[in-house]
């Protein structure tokens, strides 16, 4: 585990991923996935919200011996925002901002904090850690979705080994 590198890993997902979501357009964003699925903008839009609720766990559990954080309902936090008719541009930003200032705060940790344990939602108690992986996991699983059916040249982050 090394906290630095795995920082400047998600940089470049980062920033290699916005440079394709730049290239895509409104009809790219908004076209139907199917009954009962997420836009691509609505997913991008779940993956801002999971970006703050995780910025605020690293946070924490950064300056606290033990993380106990509430969980979020994903669905209403898309349907109240409107994720689905925001302008792709200003999700965009906020995406790659927000991921970018965890790849810093991750830059940060100290190698024994890593071991913070971590209750989300009255779940398992895993450490700091393990979050971060989960959290890049998770957005990773999203982002497939975004480019599915595209010839996106994304390099994913290989977290077998972390």
């Amino acid at each position: 585990m090394d906290p630095v590198q795995f920082s400047k890993d998600f940089t470049q997902l980062v920033s290699s991923t916005t440079s394709i979501f730049c290239e895509m357009d409104n009809a790219d964003w908004t076209q139907s996935r199917g009954d009962g699925k997420w836009t691509r903008l609505q997913i991008l839009g779940h993956l801002f919200d999971s970006a703050m609720n995780n910025h605020q766990r690293f946070v924490r559990a950064l300056y606290m011996a033990e993380l106990v954080f509430p969980g979020y309902d994903q669905e209403a936090m898309v349907e109240v925002q409107g994720h689905g008719t925001a302008p792709s541009h200003l999700l965009i930003g906020l995406w790659e901002s927000v991921n970018l200032y965890i790849a810093r705060v991750i830059s940060r940790m100290p190698l024994e904090k890593a071991a913070t344990p971590c209750t989300i939602a009255g779940g398992e108690t895993v450490t700091l850690w393990f979050l971060i992986v989960d959290y890049v996991q998770h957005m990773q699983h999203h982002l497939r979705q975004i480019f599915e059916g595209t010839n996106a040249p994304t390099k994913w982050m290989d977290l077998t080994a972390r």
